[in-house]
């Protein structure tokens, strides 16, 4: 089992490591849309989209290994001092709260980038993008939301003197 929860952290931080250079491509493409609206006078359309859309994946890939190194907001006043079984049995109902967001997240996100997909939607501006890549994002962070739930409720029970 411990074996499972490594791999599945591993998994978490691959992507997070791969999601977090995707920071530079946003950065470039507003620098570009600032250089060709300011200096050249000849805007895009699409500079600015794309690092929306790029965004989607930054933000969601982030967030099952965030729940790994604890760095999601958390009301600390009673774990903070709970000790031994009560520390334990706190983790494990944030754990299962995590993996209850990612099963709502993933039930209603499915649907929509099903929907997305089947009917070619675009983002209706003058560059037009089809945008279910963007939204299969939501899915696939849910799912590994919930995996990352599940490796560190298992850390959790199969070495509770790291909690």
């Amino acid at each position: 089992m411990i074996t499972l929860s490594r791999r599945i952290t591993a998994l978490n931080r691959g992507l997070f490591a791969c999601a977090k250079w995707l920071i530079y491509a946003i950065v470039l493409l507003m620098l570009w849309e600032v250089l060709s609206r300011y200096v050249l006078s000849s805007p895009t359309s699409w500079a600015p989209e794309l690092a929306t859309l790029i965004f989607g994946p930054f933000f969601l890939l982030g967030g099952p290994y965030l729940l790994h190194l604890g760095g999601h907001v958390a009301v600390d006043v009673a774990s903070a001092k709970a000790t031994g079984r009560l520390a334990v049995g706190l983790k494990l109902i944030g754990l299962v709260l995590a993996a209850v967001f990612g099963a709502i997240l993933l039930w209603f996100s499915v649907p929509l980038v099903m929907q997305s997909f089947s009917y070619g939607e675009t983002s209706y501006s003058a560059w037009n993008p089809i945008i279910w890549p963007a939204k299969a994002f939501l899915p696939l962070s849910a799912v590994l939301l919930m995996l990352q739930a599940l490796a560190e409720a298992i850390d959790v029970l199969f070495e509770p003197e790291a909690v």
